[in-house]
């Protein structure tokens, strides 16, 4: 376990077994949550397993169903929580259940579960996926590296970067990761994952096929009366990193090529990332112009009453494959975590303001 993963486990243990929580939750609560969820499927073997945060098993989202209702709240669908939020808090708390992306693993894990258990969920696809044209690049990577013990980045590199152990195979994604994420472009990215998938024979359509819904399995998916299909764009691009007309194409291309295949129009939109660094205001102002009843990131938190006013900025709690524990599920619906994470952050800025005065 890392440092950062040790420290969050801490931190959640210390909220449970102090009731702090519970001390604060009056005040953190809200009157719901958007729970964010990717992969649904058996637990695999193997310590290298860098994309091991989006993917829980079929018995810890059963777990997790139970937990959220035994904390008194209603799992409804995503339509019903935006007209609540907006009416205001009613006299249930409630939450909703999304999928991001578009993984077959939805449809054969993930609708049996929630089919059994009542639970209406929304799955968020990514047309370009789905259409095999667009590129599963952190499931690449993560293939790539495993099955090699050295990584020659680029044509510039010196030398092959060494990644035989575990350790050194997750130095080698997280220094990928964050070059592809931070320092290129979101074209270049996929140039060079595509560039990469070449060097080392891994076919990035056939990688698709494996992970991901076919148009027949989306609406197969979206036939099954608990199921609301949110659109993700077509390519999965950070929005907050293109131009405004590029962020538009890719949203407009996604929103024609669900309604081309299922014969709606979604309602819903999930910005992919979903984090600062990849929706801002600007992204939101493009996002809004579509006529989404709503729009959610990946900013943690529950939903307060204030979200109403922001309906194309709404958070997420982050199911998170590294933490399947049921108590870290009563932690995130307290809302005391997020509240405990917004004031660290907070304090942090504020610090290194002075410092830098």
């Amino acid at each position: 376990m890392s440092i950062r993963q040790t420290a969050i486990t801490n931190a959640f243990r210390v909220l449970q077994t102090t009731g702090l929580s519970q001390l604060f939750a009056p005040f953190t609560q809200g009157c719901g949550a958007v729970f964010m969820l990717h992969r649904v499927r058996p637990a695999r073997a193997g310590g290298f397993q860098p994309n091991r945060h989006l993917e829980i098993t079929p018995e810890f989202l059963r777990a997790t169903v139970e937990r959220i209702r035994a904390n008194g709240y209603k799992i409804i669908a995503l339509d019903e929580a935006v007209d609540l939020l907006k009416s205001g808090y009613g006299r249930e708390r409630y939450a909703v259940l999304t999928f991001d992306d578009g993984y077959r693993d939805n449809l054969e894990y993930a609708l049996p579960v929630l089919k059994e258990l009542g639970a209406p969920f929304t799955v968020f696809v990514a047309s370009g996926l789905v259409d095999r044209s667009s590129e599963l690049w952190w499931q690449a990577l993560e293939l790539i590296i495993a099955e090699n013990d050295q990584i020659v980045f680029s044509s510039d590199a010196d030398e092959p970067t060494v990644c035989e152990t575990v350790d050194e195979k997750c130095f080698c994604f997280n220094r990928l990761v964050a070059h592809l994420k931070n320092d290129v472009s979101e074209g270049d990215q996929r140039a060079i994952i595509r560039a990469l998938s070449s060097q080392y024979g891994l076919d990035l359509a056939e990688l698709a096929d494996q992970e991901m819904m076919s148009w027949n399995e989306v609406r197969e998916l979206a036939s099954d009366p608990l199921v609301t299909i949110g659109a993700h764009t077509h390519d999965h691009f950070a929005l907050a990193r293109l131009t405004e007309d590029a962020a538009r194409q890719d949203i407009e291309k996604g929103l024609e090529r669900l309604e081309a295949e299922l014969g709606q129009r979604s309602k819903h939109f999930a910005y992919p990332y979903g984090k600062h660094n990849a929706v801002d205001a600007g992204a939101a102002e493009v996002v809004g112009k579509f006529g989404f009843a709503s729009a959610v990131t990946t900013f943690p938190g529950v939903l307060q009453s204030a979200s109403a006013r922001d309906l194309m900025l709404l958070p997420r709690v982050s199911l998170n494959g590294v933490y399947q524990d049921p108590a870290f599920v009563d932690q995130y619906l307290t809302g005391a975590p997020f509240a405990l994470y917004r004031a660290a952050k907070w304090l942090t800025s504020g610090f290194g303001l002075r410092a830098r005065t």
